[in-house]
């Protein structure tokens, strides 16, 4: 089963700041729920862990994470990464390209488009499950991103900042597994929102 997702979201900074936490791979890694960098191999090269949980079911993915292109230029950041889960009866993969448009001196915009494949339990829940809780995960990430950029705008956080170590959260303990039936839920109310409004018109 194969998801392609596309999304802009605005960000309250200027694109340099911006792109600065975007070329910085661990830290947003750990902006997307349920993700942990382990280990860094090289400068293109991590290892680590996701983990997604659905009500008693839980499932942890351990897989590898490649940087494929890293481009202040265009302030472009494509990554590869795949996964096995523990018991190995599921398969995760995603290919991620991710920019950073200016628009003035104090907002930018980041522009993702990603693919993401899934075999075994991981494709039991089906694309039209699949789909809008990908959504959800881009939002809540966002969201991540954003509080990010104003925990280092607040800090005074330069040029580099960060870049030398993982963030003290993800470092200190795993990440908090993804809860896929609170953003199955989370689908739910807004489909049941723009019914309503639907109907109310």
């Amino acid at each position: 089963m194969k998801v392609t997702l596309e999304r802009a979201f605005a960000l309250p900074a200027s694109a340099d700041q911006a792109w600065k936490l975007l070329a910085d791979v661990e830290r947003v890694a750990a902006c997307m729920p349920g993700a942990r960098i382990s280990e860094r191999l090289d400068e293109r090269h991590f290892k680590g862990t996701v983990a997604v949980k659905f009500g008693p079911a839980s499932l942890n993915f351990r897989g590898e994470l490649e940087v494929l292109t890293l481009e202040p230029g265009s302030r472009t950041l494509q990554l590869r990464g795949k996964g096995t889960d523990a018991s190995g009866g599921s398969a995760a993969a995603l290919d991620l390209t991710a920019r950073i448009e200016g628009k003035d001196a104090a907002a930018s915009t980041l522009v993702g488009r990603g693919e993401a494949s899934m075999s075994g339990k991981a494709a039991a829940f089906g694309a039209r499950v699949a789909d809008p809780v990908a959504q959800q995960v881009l939002q809540q990430f966002a969201l991540n991103f954003i509080a990010e950029l104003g925990a280092r705008a607040a800090s005074g956080a330069g040029p580099g900042a960060g870049s030398e170590a993982p963030p003290a959260a993800s470092a200190a303990a795993p990440a908090r597994p993804l809860n896929g039936l609170a953003l199955l839920w989370a689908v739910v109310r807004s489909w049941l929102r723009s019914l309503l409004g639907a109907r109310g018109t």
